[in-house]
């Protein structure tokens, strides 16, 4: 008979991820004295530490602790393999599911997209993760995630994109800016203009290119990695900027008007989609997820966001 639970390796592995006890408490939103508790009790009946306490650093795992993390990865992954395996049999969508999603639109997609879902499955156990497109490819390799909402950007063979929706280029401007009154702009109109860059990992490279492709280069400005700072930068007159995501509301954080330009030329839309691992659409739970998406996330219907 085992002496220890599957949430007590749960907690083993929030804290071996976060160094602190604190910090995995906040992670699965349980008490830090049970976390402990349940570290000190996997010590006792595996008989080593896991786990360096260092006061100033946090919690180090030892190179035990290490090993016995890998595994009790593995563990966690196959229980929820037996709880899937479950779910088809019986014909129920259940379990968890790990959805990451693009730092751009996170805040306007994936929760009603996440509130829809789980009301149309309310076994399915649902953890978010907002990240930039670098981090969305290692969580998905390392089975941090089974599943995420991004963009066709320079993405690598051995992950599975399936496209929802296209997403044109605008260009944001203030409303007293020089630009404001135009119906369309083209890339030239912008050289010589500051612009203020939203400077994420791969999202950066694909708004310069479009510069690139006339053998030209924006006076950039500003360069922030938040989509809601980038957006009260332009209101506030610190130049331009493009996107791919306009929300419902053309306004800034701080209520300032924007104005969104659509791009002219043949600067190519965002593919709005769903990243997979190879394989991962097998599970019903989130095969049940990519079928929910492409009803909800259409041209028609896809929440916060004009298209």
């Amino acid at each position: 008979m085992l002496g220890y639970t599957l949430r007590q390796l749960e907690y083993f592995v929030a804290v071996g991820e976060t160094g602190s006890i604190a910090a995995a408490s906040e992670k699965v939103n349980v008490s830090s004295p049970s976390i402990s508790a349940a570290i000190t009790h996997l010590e006792g009946v595996f008989g080593l530490p896991l786990f360096v306490r260092q006061h100033a650093q946090g919690l180090s795992l030892t190179s035990g602790g290490r090993r016995m993390l890998e595994q009790a990865r593995t563990v966690l992954r196959e229980a929820d393999a037996l709880m899937d395996l479950s779910g088809d049999i019986s014909g129920l969508i259940r379990g968890p599911l790990a959805v990451g999603c693009l730092l751009t639109f996170a805040q306007v997609v994936l929760p009603p997209v996440r509130r829809s879902f789980q009301d149309a499955f309310p076994e399915v156990r649902v953890e978010q993760h907002e990240l930039n497109q670098a981090d969305i490819f290692s969580f998905l390799r390392r089975a941090e995630i089974d599943v995420a909402l991004t963009y066709d950007l320079d993405l690598p063979a051995d992950l599975s994109f399936e496209p929802l929706i296209e997403l044109p280029p605008y260009a944001i401007v203030s409303e007293d800016h020089v630009l404001a009154d135009r119906k369309t702009v083209a890339v030239e109109d912008l050289l010589g203009l500051p612009m203020v860059l939203l400077d994420l990992p791969f999202s950066a490279e694909y708004f310069l290119s479009f510069f690139a492709r006339i053998g030209a280069k924006p006076v950039i400005a500003e360069r922030t990695r938040d989509m809601a700072v980038m957006r009260g930068l332009v209101a506030n007159g610190f130049g331009y900027s493009l996107a791919n995501v306009r929300l419902l509301s053309d306004v800034s954080p701080d209520g300032k008007p924007l104005k969104f330009i659509p791009l002219e030329g043949d600067a190519r839309p965002m593919r709005l989609g769903l990243l997979m691992a190879e394989g991962a659409g097998s599970a019903s739970v989130v095969r049940a997820f990519v079928e929910h998406c492409k009803a909800r996330v259409t041209p028609d219907h896809l929440p916060g966001v004009k298209i």
